[in-house]
């Protein structure tokens, strides 16, 4: 674009000034560059949204799924500030309110809602059914521990089962250096009542299945119910701890060392187990010697980590790291050592 003036610097009819074209050029092109800019900034924000929303719904389902109800409860919340309306959500929040131990708060969430739905209905009357239990039994609420009853267990074998549990929890507490945000669900159950998670072999006396399933019976045998509890409390801390499935040798060889009750066992006859055998639930298996088998070897390798550092505050940042590091990567920072390499020290 060429722009032409007379000699004496007069316009020359018919032709636009040079400076003004160039002012119209720039305004022009300023104005595309900042539309342009908008246009980025506002696709960018909706993606930041889009990213943060994602994020806040993969973190429910984690915290859903590792029963970490505060962390739940606060993601739900903000989710149903974006939609308001959405039903599932609103159940979803019902029932961290019920597994809180928030039975008050349930029952008038639940009547509060304007539809209905069965599972609503199922949270409203269990509420109200565990109120009523709570009463009967003269029951105070426990500080760490949630309980429900499957049966009709006695009064005293409750306060027994609490006293032994919250002696566990605060020595739990001591030695990892760790104090779970949420109650720890305890199930009274008796034996034909059992309601877990799948099948449950002859062998198993207690389950932790993100609740801690107790047979009532088993109260009448101190000796028993006393290492039963801080083995499976043990199980609860882990996943407190680590919102993790941690592989299954670790989580039943700290389980054991804690309890006591196998260290100093003999080593069972037969061939080692191999890793994958150690890394498979325990409680899939049905014979009773193959599952004594998973368990001295689970403990003796744990007793190996620590054997290099007895500090269980550094077993608890081992296991906290594999939800970052990976199973073996944490392994070796933390011990320098393999699973392979633990399980052929202790064949």
């Amino acid at each position: 674009m060429t722009c032409n003036s007379s000699a004496n610097g007069s316009r020359r009819p018919g032709k636009v000034d040079c400076s003004l074209k160039n002012i119209v050029y720039i305004v022009l092109l300023v104005v595309a560059l900042l539309a342009g800019v908008r246009w980025y900034m506002q696709q960018s924000a909706a993606k930041e949204a889009f990213d943060r929303h994602e994020a806040l719904i993969k973190e429910t389902n984690e915290c859903l799924e590792m029963a970490e109800w505060n962390c739940a409860e606060k993601n739900v919340r903000a989710l149903l500030k974006e939609t308001p309306d959405d039903q599932n959500l609103q159940l979803h929040l019902a029932g961290i309110l019920y597994e809180q131990e928030r039975y008050e708060e349930c029952i008038a969430y639940v009547d509060s809602r304007n539809f209905k739905n069965a599972d609503l209905d199922y949270l409203k009357q269990k509420s109200e059914s565990l109120i009523r239990e709570i009463q009967d039994l003269q029951l105070e609420r426990s500080m760490h521990f949630r309980v429900e009853f499957e049966g009709r267990p006695a009064r005293k074998d409750i306060m027994e089962a609490l006293a032994v549990l919250e002696v566990a929890y605060d020595s739990l507490c001591h030695l990892f250096d760790f104090h779970p945000e949420n109650k720890m669900h305890l199930v009274l159950y008796e034996s034909s009542q059992y309601q877990g998670v799948g099948p449950r072999p002859e062998w198993v006396g207690a389950v932790f299945d993100g609740k801690l399933r107790i047979p009532v019976n088993v109260m009448q045998h101190r000796e028993i119910y006393r290492p039963m509890f801080f083995h499976e409390l043990t199980h609860a801390f882990v996943r407190a701890m680590t919102r993790y499935n941690v592989p299954l040798w670790v989580n039943e060889g700290i389980a054991q060392v804690i309890d006591g009750s196998r260290t100093g066992m003999q080593r069972p006859e037969g061939g080692a187990p191999d890793i994958a055998a150690l890394t498979t639930p325990f409680v899939n298996e049905n014979n009773t010697s193959t599952a004594v088998k998973l368990y001295w070897y689970s403990q003796a390798m744990v007793e190996r980590l620590l054997e290099r550092n007895a500090s269980l505050v550094h077993f608890r940042d081992y296991i906290q790291s594999m939800r970052t590091l990976g199973n073996e990567e944490a392994l070796q920072k933390f011990y320098g050592v393999s699973s392979r390499q633990l399980l052929d020290e202790v064949r």
